[in-house]
């Protein structure tokens, strides 16, 4: 759209107001602090698209404090929000009616000296902590695409505010912002729409494997009393998941009588019906999760991707005036499933790096190498290092993933094959007539029955997200080729956006106009912002766009 626009012009643009953006922050005001009056605090915003700091951040969560402590030594003094240090810790191997205990669990899934935590509070008390230090947060702003001239960023441009549903302005229109900024830090989350842009336009991604994903599943319950003990953590694996495909489930033991519940599923998966969703109420089904949590009451829900690539996976994390940290830069343990205190870290050797720069006067990409430099020879390295292989080594199965898991524990992550080849998870989809003659068609169907009172459906559950988006705005579920969807699919995959969509935001309905089909109908104002269409489709047709700030969902004590 040929408007004007506003240009707003800083020194420093940070993307994104997640643990790995407001740690970026929190740092770097101290490395400025503390130099001694050599450098003067630059003029440095975080702009989030969540209607407030910790509105989209969803994770487990059981926290390794590492970072945390080497970031802000003080945290407990300043009121850092737990709900317990991690207890009793097992893991369990599911079947369809028992559960088996492992006697023992080898060092990489003990918990001691952990906390749980709700990720959405943290984030809340940590933009506090970034505020305090003058550091401006604009919530509710959501960027739309990089600025990109003579082959560099230079900034972003927000939202535009108040299009209808055909893009044309509405009387409360307000055209998005130019931000222009010497630095820009990526700090958006998985499988963040803008760095998907940069990632076109520049190489940062050229030498990386693709990466891979999972999608989280989450409730938040009141659950009876003595059913846990306080700081209890429960991982399972095995059922529901069938044997060629990857996952697992959490519990985790929060303040008074609150339970977190979840399931993780792979993306990889070769099944078009792939439902991460029903595969979680299925989950709560088994008589071991359904003891814990019968009774309760369900209060909050909420999914979210998780980027399971490994270290091979991520990018080249800085170019000229750019560095990328967090999950959009793939800084997660796989065999540990955690990230924040990666994101945490990432965020500090970026802010040194920026540091660097300010006294140098200088964001070119030999600089900010600084941030790679750093990163390779970090500890957050060695431990993404000694798990490089650990996601790609389940890509024929669970049994053989747990044989590779095993070498690479006693050879520094290695395992048979160093560096395993993979491919993007859309490529393991198969044609469901396909998948039917090689699996059968037993994970086809879904017939669990929803009581809306301990099995949800998808439309209760994103109830209980308190997701909002204005109604009245262009789609943010951009489709290249709805002839694709209502034909092609259907016929090749059996349209599995339908299934792999926790937010029910795709539905094939009755086509009017040709009787006997069906077509794709999308409600976008269900979006919980887990990106999983964008991810999945075989096609590659869904373009997930950011919709106006604010939107999504309100997660709380997530």
């Amino acid at each position: 759209m040929d408007v004007e626009r506003e240009i707003l012009e800083v020194d420093i643009l940070v993307v994104g107001g997640g643990p790995a953006g407001l740690s970026f922050g929190y740092h770097l005001a101290d490395l400025i602090q503390n130099s001694g009056g050599d450098l003067s605090m630059p003029e440095m915003i975080i702009i989030e698209k969540g209607s407030y700091p910790g509105a989209h951040s969803l994770s487990g969560a059981v926290l390794d404090p590492r970072s945390l402590k080497e970031l802000m030594p003080d945290f407990m003094d300043k009121g850092f929000p737990f709900e317990h240090e991690v207890g009793p810790d097992s893991l369990y191997y599911l079947t369809e009616e028992s559960h088996l205990r492992f006697p023992f669990l080898p060092k990489p899934f003990k918990n001691e000296g952990n906390y749980i935590i709700s990720l959405n509070k943290f984030t809340s008390w940590l933009s506090e902590q970034v505020e305090a230090r003058e550091i401006n947060i604009f919530p509710a702003t959501g960027g739309y695409e990089p600025v990109i001239e003579d082959g560099r960023v230079s900034g972003i441009r927000t939202v535009d505010l108040g299009l209808d549903k055909e893009g044309e302005p509405k009387s409360n229109f307000e055209p998005g912002s130019i931000i222009k900024a010497k630095m820009v830090v990526f700090a958006e989350g998985v499988h963040g729409s803008l760095t998907k842009q940069i990632r076109q336009e520049l190489d940062l991604f050229k030498d990386a494997n693709p990466q891979s994903y999972l999608t989280g599943i989450k409730e938040v319950w009141e659950i009876p009393d003595g059913r846990l003990r306080d700081g209890e953590v429960i991982h399972t694996f095995g059922w529901p998941q069938p044997g060629e495909e990857y996952g697992g489930g959490f519990i985790y033991k929060m303040k008074g009588n609150m339970a977190a519940v979840g399931y993780a599923v792979g993306l990889d998966s070769p099944n078009p019906a792939n439902d991460p969703h029903y595969k979680f109420q299925m989950f709560k089904t088994h008589p071991f999760i359904r003891r814990i949590f019968e009774g309760g009451k369900m209060l909050h829900y909420g999914a979210k991707t998780i980027p399971e690539g490994g270290y091979y996976s991520m990018p080249r994390l800085y170019g000229d005036n750019i560095l990328l940290i967090g999950d959009c830069a793939g800084f997660l343990n796989s065999q540990r499933l955690k990230g924040i205190h990666l994101a945490i870290k990432s965020g500090m050797m970026a802010a040194e790096t920026v540091f660097d720069g300010l006294r140098q006067g200088d964001f070119s990409a030999s600089v900010l190498k600084g941030m790679q430099d750093r990163f390779e020879s970090s500890w957050a390295k060695d431990e993404l290092y000694r798990v490089r292989n650990f996601h790609a080594g389940f890509g024929n199965g669970l049994f053989m993933g747990m044989m590779h898991s095993g070498l690479q524990m006693i050879s520094g992550g290695r395992g048979l094959i160093n560096n395993i080849e993979t491919k993007p998870d859309h490529e393991h989809m198969m044609p469901l007539q396909e998948y039917i003659a090689r699996y059968g068609e037993e994970n086809t169907k879904h017939a669990l029955k929803f009581d809306n009172a301990y099995l949800f459906d998808k439309l209760t559950d994103v109830y209980h997200s308190a997701t909002k988006h204005e109604e009245e705005q262009p789609s943010h579920l951009v489709i290249a080729d709805l002839n694709i969807c209502n034909n092609q699919c259907t016929e090749e995959y059996g349209n599995p956006c339908q299934y792999f969509c926790p937010a029910q935001v795709y539905e094939m309905v009755d086509d009017e106009a040709r009787p006997g089909k069906k077509k794709l109908q999308l409600t976008p104002s269900n979006c919980v912002h887990c990106k999983t269409c964008d991810i999945a489709d075989p096609y590659q047709i869904i373009n997930w766009v950011t919709p106006e700030g604010g939107g999504g969902p309100n997660y709380t004590n997530c």
